[in-house]
């Protein structure tokens, strides 16, 4: 029998992420495919000593970027506000703006966390690696630059380039709209950029969908990830009014 991936709640599904531990979450910027009700889980679950792994991380709660009018914007500075998350590795943890402050960057100037920030290109590539067994590979990418700061440079025809690491992660909280029973995975608009990527690169994937449907309610062509990186799904309830 295929073993029985639905997790009954939220809460159920991130119980067993423990301090320290790495995360990796979806969504491309704002509410654009981010798996907020995971998020707020894990958030409640308390573990601290986090390391977060995403893209745009810190701007929605004080832009509201990608967030209705009527409701509070939810991003990834909230581990960071509630002191769980020591360390994140992002392309945009803050807004272009200072006033006000982004929760991580109150953590980065009181010395409370360390913000890693990556070129998005080479962020999402850092992830695909892991998920496709690339140890590292090499990247123009911000040379001469302070990116390049402590990096290996190589030349190659020419040209200088960088070399970046592989990056995984012990959990990824990922963002989906169908999975069926199995754990095969359908996205919607933002959701394909780093969720699928991410799904391959954690030792535990957890995704929160909008329906769960049996084998064969998702056409062949439209699964974005297979159910061999799914470890757990969880539905969120109908009509849930957060993004």
């Amino acid at each position: 029998m295929p073993k029985n991936k639905i997790s009954s709640s939220f809460a159920e599904a991130v119980a067993d992420i423990p301090a320290g531990a790495s995360v990796m979450i979806g969504g491309f910027g704002g509410a654009g495919g981010q798996p907020t009700r995971l998020m707020l889980a894990l958030r409640d679950l308390g573990v601290g000593d986090l390391t977060i792994i995403g893209n745009v991380a810190g701007i929605s709660k004080t832009t509201g970027y990608g967030w209705p009018d009527n409701l509070d914007p939810i991003d990834q500075g909230m581990f960071f506000e509630s002191g769980q998350a020591t360390k994140i590795t992002c392309s945009f943890p803050v807004p272009g703006t200072t006033n006000p402050l982004s929760e991580i960057e109150k953590a980065f100037r009181e010395g409370r966390a360390v913000v890693d920030i990556v070129p998005q290109g080479t962020l999402i590539e850092r992830i695909r690696a892991a998920g496709a067994g690339i140890p590292a590979f090499y990247t123009p990418t911000g040379v001469g630059t302070p990116a390049a700061e402590g990096r290996e440079h190589r030349v190659f025809n020419g040209r200088t380039y960088l070399l970046e690491h592989a990056l995984h992660a012990d959990y990824a909280l990922i963002r989906a709209q169908k999975a069926d029973t199995r754990g095969n995975l359908q996205y919607v608009g933002t959701s394909r950029a780093f969720n699928p990527a991410m799904a391959t690169a954690a030792r535990i994937t957890i995704a929160e969908v909008d329906e769960i449907v049996e084998p064969g309610g998702i056409d062949p062509e439209r699964v974005g990830t297979l159910s061999t990186y799914v470890d757990r799904i969880v539905q969120r309830e109908p009509g849930d009014p957060l993004p």
